[in-house]
């Protein structure tokens, strides 16, 4: 009887051990996408780089929830333009975000918050897939 008790407390261990070493992802799940026009970018320039921080938010953004995304519009974006430079692209697009954090999170972002008007700064050269260079306020 003390055989069968042991087995199933390290079965149960076992299984808690495993279950914490797990990957909480992001959740993008139901995010809502804000549509800006622009003169600069299609639609689908825009939902590339939005796919593309939407990719990357799910699986390195443990414990965060995209609420909303959009792009920032021509406006703004383009006193971004340095960013094109820097990284030797000719293009930046520049996304604004909400998301919030859960208790999980430990990636230097407050558990249990939301942070609004998060900036993602992408670049590429024509034709080439948005590569996110930046983040932040």
């Amino acid at each position: 009887m003390k055989k069968i008790i042991l087995s199933i407390l390290l079965s149960v261990i076992f299984i808690m051990a495993l279950t914490s070493c797990m990957k909480n992802n992001g959740n993008v799940d139901n995010v809502k996408i804000n549509e800006v026009s622009s003169t600069l970018y299609s639609k689908e320039d825009i939902d590339n780089a939005i796919q593309t921080i939407k990719n990357e938010f799910k699986e390195e953004w443990d414990g965060c929830t995209l609420k909303e995304i959009g792009y920032i519009g021509d406006e703004k974006n383009n006193t971004y333009i340095d960013w094109a430079k820097r990284n030797n692209k000719e293009e930046v697009i520049v996304l604004i975000s909400n998301f919030e954090t859960d208790s999980s999170v430990n990636n230097g972002l407050n558990p249990n918050d939301e942070y609004e008007d998060w900036t993602w700064i992408l670049v590429r050269n024509r034709n080439e897939n948005w590569k996110h260079v930046d983040h932040g306020y």
